[in-house]
C-alpha cells in the first residue's frame, strides 16, 4: 500500500481530526527542514565571499505544493526562515488530509547542502533525511494534541 493510500484511509477513519493532524504534521516538517537549513557564513569558507553577499537563500527557498512537485526556484534571502515558514503555512489548506503534499527547495545546490558537500554547517545526516526519521513522532504528537 502506498503512503498516499495510507493517508487517504486515515482521513476516512478520522474525519475532521485527520485534517488537523495532517496540517500540523506538514507545518512541523516544514519548520524543521527550514530551521535545519544552514545560512551561509563566509567565516567557514576557504575563499572570501563575493561583494555584497548575504546568507539565507537556501533557508528562504523552501515551499509547499499539493499534488505535484513544484520545481520553481524561489530566490528569497531569509536568514531567519520566517518567510519560508509563512509561505508553507499559507499554502497548506485547512482540509489537508487525503492530499499528496510536497515540501521542496529547488535551488540548484540544495542537494549538495543536504549531502553535506556544500556546507560544514549542515546538520549531520542532512536537513530532510533527519526530519524524515522524526515523521512518526510528529504524527504521534499531533494526534496527542487533538482536542
Amino acid at each position: 500500500m502506498s503512503f498516499a493510500l495510507d493517508i487517504g484511509n486515515f482521513a476516512k477513519k478520522c474525519g475532521a481530526a485527520s485534517d488537523q493532524v495532517v496540517r500540523k504534521t506538514i507545518l512541523d516538517i516544514g519548520k524543521r527542514v527550514v530551521e535545519r537549513t544552514p545560512v551561509g557564513d563566509p567565516e567557514y569558507w576557504a575563499h572570501p565571499a563575493p561583494p555584497g553577499y548575504v546568507g539565507g537563500m537556501a533557508r528562504g527557498s523552501w515551499s509547499h505544493s499539493i499534488g505535484t512537485l513544484d520545481a520553481k526556484v524561489i530566490e528569497t534571502i531569509d536568514a531567519t526562515g520566517g518567510a519560508s515558514n509563512d509561505r508553507i503555512s499559507a499554502s497548506v489548506p485547512q482540509k489537508a488530509a487525503g492530499l499528496v503534499h510536497f515540501i521542496q527547495n529547488s535551488l540548484p545546490y540544495i542537494q549538495r547542502l543536504e549531502d553535506g558537500r556544500h556546507s560544514r554547517q549542515c546538520p549531520p545526516g542532512g536537513m530532510v533525511a533527519v526530519t524524515v526519521t522524526e515523521f512518526q513522532d510528529m504524527i504521534t504528537k499531533a494526534v496527542g494534541e487533538l482536542k
